[in-house]
């Protein structure tokens, strides 16, 4: 089946006679839009993408399986005359991605039946097919060329943002259409923050410098993270990173069609706590990538979801210790049929600038 016959699946075991597409994801992956503004409706029979004047010109171009229209009424009330048109008594929407004003809205305009639906979707996007998969895997090509290209620049007096700003531009100049997040760069003390986006922060000998960072390619993102030290660290920094290290590995070994989020989860976390480290890593071990850098499936001890061949996810466990530092290793796996192929290359062992 493709897209759009899993959806209308999808639709028809919830019971309704219509579903509304808006989160800006999903619209992208159902019609094929890489515009801005725009929303999808799909019945039984129906499927209509709506747009405005900017956009009605690249819809046609880019839009399949669906049918472009351009809607002249504000937004709300054209899909309102839609959905009476189509005799929709029952309309599902993405619940988790509309304000409780627009629902206000569709509630005034729409006088049939409201659905709330979560992760429909989602469900489908979950197994990537073979093209995404090519996608993803350029994705990943692209930020293992920048940690190369970056290396020779990671140096004592140089700043967190000077060697973000290096890899985005690197990883444009090298096909990306921009970075899939924010660029952490974390050095020494500011190591130990997981989410530690670049600052003005010079780096100094010593520091463990922590980068995470990915590529966004053709709609796709990969995510990966590289822990490096400047001149030689301290003994405790060398065996934490050892630990990560550790972990990581065991975890890519590990991971297999069949395995929950939660077993996952496990097969890492317990590596750290057997180390006496489990209260310093307090992250989950990976997530889904795709069109979004973070999405299903979870591997944390909350996701019973199962991994399946086709998913593409992260391994990236870590150990941060408040004002000392921190080591996180990541890297980007497809989930085959017999385990899992590991999409980023870059070197993991501990790397002394």
């Amino acid at each position: 089946m493709n897209r759009l016959e899993k959806l209308r699946a999808l639709i028809a075991s919830q019971k309704v006679d219509g579903f509304l597409i808006t989160n800006p994801y999903n619209v992208r992956y159902m019609t094929g839009f890489t515009g801005s503004t725009g929303i999808a409706l799909v019945t039984k029979s129906e499927a209509l993408f709506i747009t405005d004047f900017r956009y009605i010109e690249q819809a046609e171009r880019e839009v399949t399986d669906f049918h472009a229209v351009q809607h002249k009424a504000t937004l709300v009330e054209e899909i309102a005359s839609y959905v009476r048109n189509l005799n929709i008594q029952t309309l599902g929407f993405e619940k988790e991605h509309i304000t409780y004003a627009q629902f206000l809205l569709y509630e005034k305009f729409i006088t049939k039946n409201l659905v709330g639906l979560a992760d429909v979707i989602e469900k489908i996007r979950l197994i990537k097919t073979p093209e995404e998969i090519r996608i993803i895997k350029v994705a990943c090509d692209i930020v293992d060329a920048a940690f190369e290209h970056i290396l020779p620049q990671i140096r004592p007096g140089v700043t967190e943002l000077e060697i973000a700003n290096e890899l985005e531009f690197f990883m444009r100049k090298s096909g990306a259409t921009s970075s899939s997040f924010d660029t952490i760069v974390a050095s020494g003390v500011r190591s130990a923050l997981p989410h530690g986006v670049a600052t003005d922060k010079i780096i100094e000998k010593g520091d463990f410098v922590t980068l995470d960072y990915g590529a966004l390619y053709n709609g796709y993102v990969s995510d990966t993270t590289r822990t490096v030290a400047v001149g030689q660290p301290s003994q405790q920094l060398k065996e934490i990173y050892e630990i990560v290290l550790e972990a990581q590995l065991v975890g890519v070994k590990t991971f297999k069609p069949g395995m929950t989020g939660v077993e996952a989860d496990a097969v890492v976390r317990d590596v750290i706590r057997s180390h006496g480290y489990g209260e310093a890593f307090g992250h989950s071990t990976g997530h889904g990538i795709g069109l979004e850098v973070h999405e299903g499936p979870g591997l944390s001890h909350r996701s019973n979801h199962r991994l399946e061949a086709g998913m593409t996810v992260t391994c990236e466990p870590g150990i941060y210790l408040p004002g000392i530092g921190g080591v996180r290793i990541e890297d980007d796996l497809l989930i085959t049929a017999d385990g899992n192929d590991v999409l980023t290359h870059a070197p993991k062992e501990l790397i002394i600038l």
